[in-house]
């Protein structure tokens, strides 16, 4: 998913608009976990960036994407970019903090599902 959302649209109520916003994406993460994994792979893992724009986007964990929004409202801002895209991981053994994971797509491919 690569999405710029409006904060401020025109006819709607910002405080509804937000709370659906929030709910697209928490949708789009849920319906990606919901995809049959590869073989030997244990989970999906997000790969997510965040900002006013495509340019100035940063990486972030999946679980601040939230915190990331509401400080968007709280300066007031009328817009943001979020990329969330999920690849396949294996956790190692117990007590390893090492997780291998399944190559991302190309960029080539990102680009091309975000035509789609």
């Amino acid at each position: 998913m690569r999405k710029t959302f409006q904060l401020k649209p025109e006819g709607k109520h910002p405080d509804r608009h937000l709370e659906a916003v929030k709910h697209e994406i928490r949708k789009y993460i849920q319906r990606e976990k919901r995809r049959d994994l590869p073989q030997e792979m244990d989970y999906w893992a997000f790969d997510c960036r965040f900002g006013a724009d495509a340019e100035s986007a940063q990486p972030i964990h999946v679980a601040e994407i939230t915190a990331s929004i509401d400080s968007v409202v709280q300066t007031e801002g009328a817009h943001f970019y979020i990329e969330i895209f999920a690849r396949a991981s294996k956790r190692g053994p117990r007590g390893e903090r090492k997780v291998v994971d399944q190559p991302a797509d190309s960029a080539e491919d990102r680009d091309a599902d975000a035509e789609d």
